[in-house]
């Protein structure tokens, strides 16, 4: 009898999880747009709810102010998915380290970097803005930032083992010079100019290619 009591009772629970899961990801959805669209400053938590189509108590239960909500529209684009993925379980990530030379390896990081800076940057120009008004949002900036840039640390070490890196370069001058052409506001520059996104990416894995492999 207690057998037959527990199943429905997990199959409601297993439903009452997966309606929260898609709430949520309608709430990040609809402020990725609002945000990427307007700006930070001029996105209210109204307006998220209505787009979403909940309440805007229910946009503070499923994520939180607007900080966090910047921040959860952030990690979503950069991974692509509805959740955030640590940088280690990205599949670019672990295609990169799977490759046998630099050049793939290059390539790799470069396709991927242009399939997300159309996602992103828009959010990270958002999160600039908030920065400046925002203590919170300042924070955020700040820690995206070192963290992009120590995985691009991380990035050099992979092409050092290589062998195939100049030897005049660090890996600090490696990760500097991959970190700030990767950046939203590179990416922008570009696409302003007309760029697409593929040709930033040829663009970025022919030039790193030159700049950071021995002859």
């Amino acid at each position: 009898m207690a057998s037959h009591v527990k199943t429905p009772r997990a199959y409601r629970s297993d439903r009452r999880v997966a309606q929260a899961a898609r709430t949520r990801a309608a709430v990040v959805a609809a402020a990725r747009d609002l945000f990427a669209g307007q700006g930070y400053a001029a996105t209210t938590v109204a307006q998220v709810a209505a787009r979403a189509g909940v309440a805007a108590d229910t946009v503070y239960a499923a994520v939180g102010r607007k900080p966090e909500l910047i921040r959860e529209t952030l990690e979503t684009a950069i991974s692509g998915t509805d959740t955030a993925v640590a940088a280690e379980d990205r599949g670019y990530v672990r295609a990169i380290r799977a490759a046998p030379n630099a050049e793939d390896k290059i390539a790799i990081y470069a396709a991927a970097v242009a399939e997300i800076a159309p996602r992103t940057a828009p959010l990270h120009m958002a999160l600039r803005e908030a920065a400046a008004v925002d203590r919170a949002c300042a924070g955020l900036a700040e820690e995206l930032s070192e963290r992009r840039a120590a995985n691009m640390l991380l990035f050099a070490a992979d092409l050092r083992a290589t062998g195939s890196l100049r030897p005049d370069l660090s890996d600090d001058d490696v990760a500097a010079i991959v970190w700030s052409m990767n950046a939203a506001e590179y990416y922008l520059l570009l696409a302003r100019r007309g760029w697409t996104a593929q040709r930033y990416g040829q663009f970025l894995a022919d030039s790193w290619r030159r700049l950071l492999l021995s002859p």
